[in-house]
Order: structure tokens, then C-alpha cells, then sequence
């Protein structure tokens, strides 16, 4: 390692930037358990390495106390966090080989407050599930205007908050959807501007939610509790000056319900905006009650919030009389419109994801779910109208009732910054991609959710465990995973057995597959989400936190495993599994009869949980207990393929299963690969894979160099095969490769799985148009398309291997890596491959080329040929040029 350079060596050519807590970049409140800054260095001098950096910190208002230096290429490090309510100010530089960087500019962190530390009470005033929304209401005097005042904000339930008749913040859907047994958020919002001296308002609007909503495809209510109320402190320079208690008052407004699934029902003729003023007569509403609830419960929030993060113009039609608006996008959220009509007249919007071949809305596909939102207007002439606590999963609407003027599509999603961007000459190929981009917008709503439309959107583990890797690269998710493991964990059993979904709602009679109630706890592929979820962040991350946290999650869950294997190492069949749930040649009523035995698939996930666990115990645990695990999974692997393994290898899932996770011996694998290649080629690149072979099918492939098959699967366009969806239309990534079946007409989506008690639910049907799991392909695409890859956890070294092929000669794309922009834009001209990569400071790339014995290889000014490149790059920008370069023949 460098020895560091004197403290008063200057480098003015490098230089701190994006200073940051794990928590994002702009969360107030945030936990004080382990907070962790980041930062990213650049550097305009070609030659300087990162070798150290030191921090400073103290209060924001005087000078701040540095550190000792910490020699290593770190770009983050663990500091103290400020005591509850407070705040510390950070700064950072860097050294070089050249001396010191500049000091950053300093980042204010704000501490949260937990719930035992608040004096504020839950509170609530009687209201049925579904009913109305209730107003709860409070004025209060200050003497003068704060200079700065936060407020602490929960509920059991949904709630928003105004101050003098202003919102306060713009989260959504606060405090979000946890494990609420045991964790429920409150925000924090900086509400000063909003504050005056003298007499001031507060309102709060509560709402069922996700705690006493009906909810799940079994539709029941009070899953939590059947209460809701809301948590609310008010504090100004330091004092707090209001808390919710029984002194509060509360009533109902013009919001008459309001269901995530079924939208709201809003009466603007019981609308009163005087609530909002100071002096409104509340003598007539109800007086506020507490409500007993553990404040252990509450705990700051620590990941992105809801809100809105894109606003699409909808194009208005006429259709069977109604105004039919189109967005041009599937979305998870709701319509804005400016309507012009009459006193006492109705206006109903209905949604939906697509058409019928006739051109009336899809909606057989929300089963119980009315995804509509009625408004009843209180006066003559133009008014706009928009829903609260809830959201639809559309891009089309129908509006009823009213002269519409104007209408936006208003998307919601958690507030993760994009991470990545891809661009290729493959316009189809492109569209997939914002396709996968769009799927993870809109299902990344508080948790990550299966869909945004029907009675369900619920945290299946087996989506998520399948997307997690391409969702580390397209958002910046870590700390969404890190909250959404703190609830899977929370919900593990006792005997380590994780649940189906997170938050975990499902009961055994709630869910029959075959007409047989069925247990949702540890099914493989779904449950293995203990350890897969957590290697994705910590592998583009690059930080052992997540690790850390979850280690105690990923032991109960591998024994469970093992103590259900018992003596005979393998799990004993029998048990229902989800198995290659969607198989396409799997009964469409059927989807978990996959053509793989779903024996294989459960052993194959044991084993590759137990590797997982043992690379976390080298990690952060126990090196012995490391050991063991591999040992573990080396058995698990050998009796799996022993027994089920030649039959299982004949499928293209559990092909891709014995490569990727080692359950075949090694000595079998290219023989392996070789056989799933020729499958793929016989079937002319047809995908036979369900949710769990599907991220796995082209990395089996590329592994022992079949890209052709690789591309041939990739740019299919028949179906089954993702661009077939596109070619169909779509704008987000379906649930099964078939929701439009050739001849246009729309999947039945039959299954026999949940139960029904409605009378006009379509039974079992299951058909989304805005699933992520299938665009878990994309991981593969920046990885060997693009060709970027962490070599290392975190980019800090990373593999730059693009693979050009017929129909696709050029692409382009960037990953804001820890250390900063990775990028490449490659294309093939006149036969030779050139490329520009961008390695960002402190970061190094390992070069793995598209060559071929007679290529000559020219990178910046050094040259090599005989397929000899350089063995890695430093920061900057680089050209490279490779003379016949191999490129891949995507042909049957």
C-alpha cells in the first residue's frame, strides 16, 4: 500500500464529489445505527491513484474536526452519527500520489428520532374499513416564526399531512408498506416555510392502506389492525411545540374512501377548505382517541420515499361514448385531469393496462380490483381532480361524466435515482430495455411488488430474488434492498422458513394451487431470497453492510434447509413448489408443472444458498462455519445430480441450474453447456425457461462461449421470446411471455390457484402486463452486450468484455459505479471493432476483448496482436480498436 503523502501536500487536479450517506441524498431523519458516508473522487491527471482519504466532522455551524488519514482506495467509510434530532456536519478529501485533494463541501446529516424518544401519541377517531377518510385536526400559537421545524410523521395506515392549508413534503403513500407487526417509518419533513408566527393549523388525512385495507387476493381487511390513526410531533428550533394526543379533534372531508385497489371516491361538496384556516368551527367533529400501540414500533425512515417521478400528457379519443385517454405508457399511478362540467355531476375513470381487440379496457386482469376513481363535483365550470392513497396500474383510462380539458398520467415510484442508461443499434433490443426500466419504476412502490394492477401487488420473494441483480445496475436500490431484507427477515419463522412475500399477508387457506391450501413458507427459489437478494447489492455495491445485517437471516434459512433434508441430504419431494413457475410449455392452469422436476430445482437452490452463506461467513462471519457451508452445498450438489441431475439437463432450466450454480460436476459442465446450446439452436433461439431459468439461460450459454445460441435466444422475435412483446407493443415487461397470443387476442390468464368468493371474479386468472421477472436478462445485456461487469463487488475493478454480434454492431452504455461513471460505446466499422471506455478514479478495468487468433489489438497507444491485450486500464478515457474481432452469428 502508498505510503501517504505530507498532510500539507496539495493536489489541485483531484477533487471530492456526490458526498452522501447511504441513505441517499437528500433523507432527513435518517437511523443512527450505522450510518455510512460515500463519496466519489475525480481526478484530471492521468497518472494520480487514489491511495487514502480523511474525513472531518462537528457541527455544522464551526469549524470542523479532522480525523486521522486512512491509507486505501476507499470511496466510503463508518462515522459516529449525530444523537437523535440532531445534526453533524461531514467533509472529505482524498489522497493521491500527487497530495491532498480539497476539502468537499460539507454534508449535513439529520438524525432521526425513534418512537420511544417521541411524546407524541397514535390517535384516530372511529371509521369503518373502506369508509371515509378521516380529517384529524389541531391549531396551535407560536410566538414568532421558527427559524427551523421538522416534522415527525407516521400512521397506522396512510396519512398526509397540511400546515396551514400547504402539504407538507411530497412523500406518498407515507410511511410506506413494512413488516408493521414489528417496523412502521416515520418520516421527517421539513415544514419551516410553512410555519408563522401566531395562529396555525395542522391536518391530518388517514387512510386504511396497506394496514386495514382489503388487501390480497384474498381480499381480507385488518390484516395489522382494526384501527387506523395517525403519529405526528411538531418541533421548532429545537422545542417541540405539538404532538398528537387526545386534544386533537377529527372528522371527514370530501375524500369518502379510498382503496390501494380500488381507487377513491371523492364527494367535492363535502369539501371545506376553511379546515385548513385558523378559526374553523370543529366544535361538531369527534373528539380524537389514543390509540395503544408499542412506540418500539416506530423507527426512522431509511430508504427513498414514494413520489411522484414522472409526468406523461395523455392524447384523449372518443370511444363507446366515453373519453378514452392514452398515455402512450404503462405506469403505476393515477390520472390528473381538468374537467369542465356541472354542479352534482359524476365523473368515474376507470383504468387499464391494454385493450381488448374490440377497443373497450382490458379489465378481466384486475380480477376483484375496480381501479376506479369517481368524483362528484360541487360547483359549475373547471375543476382538477386527482385521487389520494391509492394507485392504478394502467396506461389507458375511460372518463365519464364531464367535458375533460386536459389529463396527465402521473406515475409514482420509491425516489431511487437511475444508475445506468443503454443504447444500441438494436431498436427493439433498446425498447426492451426502458421496458425493464418502466417494470421496475412501477413495482418499486414502497416494496417490490409482482405488479401494480390487480388484487395482488404483493413483495414476492421469487420476483425479486430473480431481478435483483438487474435492478442493483438500473437504480440505485441498496438501500430499498436493505429495508425490504430488514422485513423478510422480520417475517422468517422461527424455524428460519421464509415467506412467499414480503410483507408476508398470505395465509395457507388464502392461497390453493390444484385446489389444495398451500403453504407459502419456503419455497425454493422464492425463500432463497435470504441469500441471493443480499450478494446482488453487496456485488454492485461493494459494501459488506448488507451482508452484515442479514448474516443471522441467511443461517436460519440454510438450516431450515438442512434440518428439512434431515439424513438424506437432499430435501425430501413431496412438498408443493412454485417450481419454473411459467414455464411457457408448462398447462396454462398449471403454471407451477414445469418441464424441470421441481425436485431439482429446490435442491439446486439449497445448494446455492449454502455457497452464498459460505462466501458471507469468509466475509463478515465465521470462516470455520464457512467451511462447512461449501461443504454443505458440494454434498447437496453431488446428490442432486445423482438423482435427478440427467433428466433435469435435458431442459433448458435445468441445464442453465447445473452450470450457474454448480450442481453439476465440473468435469460435465462444458458438456453441458454445449447440450442447453443445442437445444436452444433446434428450437431456433425459442425461451423455455419460467420466472427461475430465465436469468440464468444466457449466462449458462455465454459461460462456454455460445453466444451465438446466446443472441439467438436474446434477439428472437417470435414467441416465446422477449422481443415479442415488444413487437406486440408493450411498454413494460409481461407476466407471461403470451399475454397477447398471436392472433391478438389476450391470454385467458386461467389458473387454478387462488380462491374466489366474489361473484364476478374470474377464478384464478392471472395476467399482468407490467411483471419485472422476465427482464432479469437485462443483467446479461450490460454485462456482455455492453460489456460492463464488477470484476470485483462495487465496479472497483471491472471486467470489460463487449461482445458484438450480426444485427447488433454497435451499443452504448454507463453505470454509476461507487467510484463514479463507467461507460463504453462500441461499434463495428468496416469489420474492425472500435470502442471508447470510460474507467472512473480509483477504479481499474480488466480487458476481455471479442479477439480472434488473427486480431490485432491497439489500446490508446499501445498496441498488441496474436489476441494479446493489456491487462488492465487506469482512470480516464481509452480507446481500443480490435481488427477481426469475433462476433457472434445469432443463427439457426
Amino acid at each position: 500500500m502508498a505510503a501517504l503523502p505530507s498532510l500539507s501536500a496539495q493536489d489541485s487536479t483531484s477533487r471530492v464529489v456526490a458526498l452522501r450517506t447511504q441513505h441517499g441524498a437528500a433523507l432527513l431523519g435518517i437511523p443512527r445505527d450505522g450510518l455510512r458516508l460515500a463519496w466519489r473522487a475525480e481526478s484530471d491527471d492521468a497518472a494520480a491513484r487514489l491511495i487514502g482519504y480523511q474525513l472531518a466532522s462537528g457541527d455544522r455551524d464551526s469549524a470542523l474536526v479532522e480525523a486521522e488519514p486512512v491509507a486505501g482506495a476507499a470511496v466510503g467509510a463508518g462515522v459516529a452519527a449525530p444523537p437523535s434530532g440532531q445534526r453533524r456536519a461531514f467533509a472529505v478529501r482524498v489522497a493521491t500520489s500527487a497530495g491532498w485533494s480539497p476539502w468537499s463541501a460539507p454534508l449535513v446529516v439529520e438524525a432521526g428520532v425513534d418512537g420511544p424518544e417521541l411524546a407524541a401519541q397514535v390517535i384516530g377517531i372511529d371509521t369503518p374499513a373502506d369508509g371515509p377518510v378521516q380529517l384529524l385536526r389541531r391549531e396551535f400559537v407560536l410566538e414568532r416564526a421558527p427559524e427551523s421545524a421538522r416534522l415527525r410523521l407516521s400512521a397506522l395506515g396512510l396519512v398526509d399531512a397540511w400546515i396551514n392549508g400547504v402539504r407538507a413534503g411530497d412523500a406518498l403513500l407515507t410511511p410506506g408498506w413494512t413488516s408493521y407487526q414489528r417496523r412502521i417509518l416515520i418520516d421527517t419533513i421539513d415544514v419551516t416555510a410553512l410555519l408563522r408566527a401566531g395562529q396555525n393549523v395542522i391536518v391530518l388525512a388517514v387512510a386504511d392502506g396497506w394496514y386495514r385495507g382489503s388487501f390480497g387476493f384474498a381480499r381480507r381487511t385488518a390484516i395489522y389492525g382494526d384501527r387506523t390513526g395517525a403519529l405526528a410531533q411538531l418541533e421548532a428550533d429545537g422545542e417541540t411545540v405539538l404532538v398528537t394526543d387526545a386534544a386533537w379533534r377529527g372528522g371527514f372531508g370530501a375524500l369518502r374512501s379510498a382503496s390501494i385497489y380500488d381507487g377513491t371516491v371523492t364527494d367535492l361538496r363535502r369539501r371545506d377548505p376553511a379546515i385548513h384556516e385558523p378559526g374553523f368551527d370543529d366544535g361538531a367533529w369527534t373528539p380524537a382517541a389514543v390509540i395503544p400501540v408499542d412506540p418500539a414500533r416506530f423507527e426512522p425512515r431509511s430508504a427513498p420515499p414514494v413520489r411522484v417521478v414522472a409526468e406523461l400528457p395523455m392524447t384523449p379519443s372518443s370511444h363507446a361514448g366515453r373519453v378514452r385517454l392514452d398515455g402512450g405508457q404503462n405506469i403505476s399511478g393515477w390520472v390528473q385531469l381538468v374537467v369542465r362540467g356541472r354542479a352534482g355531476e359524476v365523473v368515474t375513470v376507470r383504468h387499464a393496462e391494454v385493450l381488448e381487440p374490440s377497443g373497450d379496457l382490458h379489465v378481466s386482469a384486475l380480477r376483484t380490483a375496480r381501479a376506479t376513481d369517481v368524483y362528484t363535483l360541487d360547483r359549475d365550470g373547471e375543476h382538477v381532480l386527482e385521487p389520494a392513497f391509492t394507485f392504478h396500474g394502467f396506461r389507458y383510462a375511460d372518463v365519464e361524466g364531464a367535458d375533460v380539458v386536459s389529463a396527465t398520467a402521473v406515475s409514482i415510484s420509491s425516489d431511487l435515482a437511475p444508475r445506468s442508461s443503454f443504447a444500441s443499434s438494436h431498436e427493439a433490443l433498446d425498447r426492451f430495455h426502458a421496458n425493464v426500466f418502466w417494470s421496475q419504476r412501477d413495482n418499486f412502490v414502497s416494496v417490490p411488488t409482482d405488479c401494480p394492477q390487480r388484487d395482488e401487488r404483493l413483495g414476492w420473494t421469487g420476483d425479486a430474488q430473480a431481478f435483483a441483480a438487474t435492478a442493483c445496475t438500473l437504480m440505485d436500490a441498496e438501500a430499498f434492498w436493505m429495508s425490504w431484507l430488514r422485513d423478510l427477515e422480520i417475517d422468517q419463522t422461527d424455524a428460519g422458513g421464509v415467506p412467499s412475500v414480503v410483507p408476508d399477508i398470505i395465509r395457507t387457506e388464502d392461497m390453493l394451487m390444484g385446489g389444495v391450501p398451500t403453504e407459502n413458507m419456503g419455497r425454493a427459489g422464492w425463500a432463497d431470497a435470504a441469500t441471493i437478494v443480499p450478494f446482488a447489492a453487496y456485488e454492485a455495491y461493494g459494501e459488506v453492510e448488507v451482508l452484515t445485517r442479514q448474516l443471522d437471516s441467511m443461517r436460519r434459512w440454510v438450516e431450515h434447509l438442512r434440518r428439512r433434508a434431515g439424513d438424506d441430504v437432499v430435501l425430501p419431494g413431496g412438498d408443493f413448489q412454485y417450481g419454473d413457475w411459467l414455464d411457457p410449455d408448462a398447462p396454462g392452469e398449471r403454471p407451477w408443472e414445469a418441464k424441470v422436476s421441481s425436485d431439482f430445482v429446490s435442491n439446486a437452490f439449497y445448494a446455492h444458498s449454502a455457497r452464498l452463506l459460505a462466501r458471507a461467513e469468509r466475509l463478515v462471519g465465521d470462516a470455520a462455519r464457512g467451511a462447512d457451508d461449501d461443504a454443505l452445498a458440494d454434498r447437496v450438489a453431488a446428490a442432486t445430480f445423482a438423482r435427478w441431475g440427467e433428466e433435469a439437463i435435458l431442459t433448458q432450466t435445468g441445464a442453465a441450474l447445473a452450470v450457474e450454480f454448480g450442481i453439476a460436476p465440473e468435469e460435465r459442465r462444458r458438456e453441458i453447456a454445449a447440450g442447453l446450446a443445442a437445444n436452444v439452436r433446434r428450437e431456433n433461439g425459442r425461451i423455455a425457461t419460467g420466472f427461475l431459468g430465465t436469468p440464468l439461460v444466457l449466462f449458462a450459454l455465454s459461460r462456454y462461449g455460445h453466444l451465438d445460441e446466446a443472441y439467438l435466444m436474446l434477439l428472437r422475435r417470435e414467441a416465446p421470446s422477449w422481443l415479442y412483446q415488444v413487437d406486440r407493443g408493450a411498454t413494460t415487461v409481461w407476466e407471461r411471455w403470451d399475454a397477447i397470443l398471436p392472433d391478438g387476442s389476450i391470454h385467458s390468464g386461467a389458473m387454478d390457484a387462488v380462491p374466489t368468493e366474489e361473484a364476478d371474479r374470474e377464478e384464478g386468472n392471472m395476467l399482468s402486463f407490467n411483471h419485472y421477472a422476465y427482464g432479469a436478462v437485462i443483467d446479461w445485456v450490460y454485462r456482455n452486450v455492453a460489456g460492463l461487469a464488477p470484476h470485483e463487488p462495487g465496479y472497483a475493478v471491472t471486467r470489460v468484455a463487449p461482445r458484438p454480434a450480426v444485427g447488433l454492431d454497435s451499443a452504448s452504455a454507463s453505470i454509476q459505479t461507487p467510484y463514479g461513471s463507467l461507460a463504453i460505446d462500441w461499434r463495428l466499422r468496416d469489420g474492425v471493432f472500435e470502442a471508447e471506455v470510460e474507467v472512473p478514479f480509483g477504479a481499474r478495468a480488466v480487458l476481455d476483448l471479442p479477439v480472434t487468433d488473427g486480431s490485432v489489438v491497439t489500446v490508446a497507444s499501445a498496441s498488441a496482436s496474436g489476441g494479446e491485450v493489456p491487462a488492465e486500464l487506469g482512470h480516464g478515457i481509452h480507446r481500443l480498436t480490435v481488427t477481426a474481432p469475433r462476433i457472434a452469428q445469432p443463427v439457426a
